[in-house]
């Protein structure tokens, strides 16, 4: 499977990173290079492997999947979305020290890094992130765009709305909701719902400030 990587940043070097750990095991997986519009970064090599140009020369590079390597969720969102409607197939890169229980769904386009692990009856949408040793306890939503910050812990039953955002070493506690799109702050611990749009941050969380 020849395999590009959409970005080249330090996220993207950490998705390549775990897609060399994948090949250790997996003699037909092959990785060309990064796509990213940064004009410096063209023609160089980052990690062992070339950029290979700007994004718009994904059409003319021959390739199996793509993988959207962007931190930021609305960006890697709008990429994903825009490439899935041209018909672009998404692969997933998990980490092989990533402990993903039975009955775990995973959608296109993951990234699951070193340390995590999901526990049974977990959905885990498209594109999302669960950064490096982060916990998902049994039976959370996670929704498409999402990223989970290394460190987070989710407990059981717990939802994450698309696009949601929890970050460096939070926990969120059974039960509990992040609406959409919502941004839960370095270290907060989630005892009650985070409304869609909302920043919330502190111990116990409070959300300070709502956007549509």
């Amino acid at each position: 499977m020849k395999i590009l990587i959409l970005g080249a940043g330090g996220h993207a070097q950490v998705v390549a990173d775990i897609l060399f750990q994948q090949k250790k095991t997996d003699s037909n997986l092959q990785l060309l290079g990064y796509l990213d519009d940064a004009p410096d970064l063209v023609g160089r090599t980052v990690l062992n492997l070339p950029v290979l140009g700007a994004l718009d020369r994904l059409p003319m590079i021959e390739h199996d999947s793509i993988i959207v390597a962007v931190g930021a969720n609305q960006t890697r969102a709008r990429l994903f979305s825009l490439l899935r409607e041209k018909g672009e197939r998404f692969a997933n890169a998990v980490h092989p020290t990533a402990t993903i229980a039975t009955e775990v769904y995973l959608g296109s386009g993951v990234m699951i890094c070193a340390g995590v692990v999901v526990n049974t009856g977990s959905e885990i949408g498209d594109n999302v992130i669960l950064n490096t040793q982060a916990s998902v306890d049994h039976h959370n939503r996670i929704a498409s765009h999402a990223h989970i910050a290394p460190g987070v812990h989710l407990g059981g039953s717990v939802t994450v709305g698309v696009g949601g955002m929890v970050g460096i070493g939070a926990s969120v506690i059974p039960g509990c909701t992040v609406g959409s799109w919502a941004v839960v702050g370095a270290g907060a611990a989630v005892i009650h719902d985070i409304p869609p749009g909302a920043t919330a941050v502190g111990v116990p969380a409070h959300v300070i400030t709502k956007r549509k």
